[in-house]
């Protein structure tokens, strides 16, 4: 009879235990080193500065018509809505920028002002001496002459 004692088995089972484990790690390492490590770097994100324009406004107080220098367009109420047009309505461009004029102090919405206007630049309202001066300063804001004989 061949003497086999358990320490022997033991022995036997240990080994091919052991040689599994190694097979086993082994192959996690041959895996982990064919993996990549990418690193992705984004550029930095460049916000743009934002510009932003004031309207600036010449009432036309005989018209109730307002001029926007920065827009290039005149607004007038039609009923209750504000009208925006490249071109004033009822009168030739030459007519209004004969007519008197006066550089607003506001910079937001026409409506919230439209009624002081109004009151304080009535239709018949002229300029006195002051006013004459800053308007002939003022040629420059004003929209082209070329469109004096156009009517709408």
């Amino acid at each position: 009879m061949i003497n086999q004692t358990p320490f022997n088995n033991t022995k036997r089972t240990g080994f091919v235990l052991g040689a599994v484990l190694l097979a086993a790690l082994t192959q996690c390492a041959v895996s982990v080193e064919a993996q990549s490590v990418g690193i992705t770097i984004n550029p930095p994100v460049v916000i743009a500065p934002v510009v932003v324009a004031q309207d600036d406004y010449l009432y036309y107080p005989s018209y109730a018509i307002y001029y926007n220098t920065y827009r290039h367009q005149y607004a007038y109420l039609n009923g209750d809505a504000w009208v925006w047009a490249s071109a004033p309505q009822g009168v030739k461009v030459g007519v209004l920028l004969a007519s008197p004029s006066v550089q607003m102090d506001f910079h937001d919405s026409l409506g919230n002002h439209h009624k002081e206007m109004l009151r304080k630049y009535p239709r018949e309202w002229r300029p006195d001496a002051e006013h004459r001066d800053q308007k002939e300063e003022r040629k420059d804001a004003r929209p082209d002459h070329d469109n004096k004989d156009r009517e709408h």
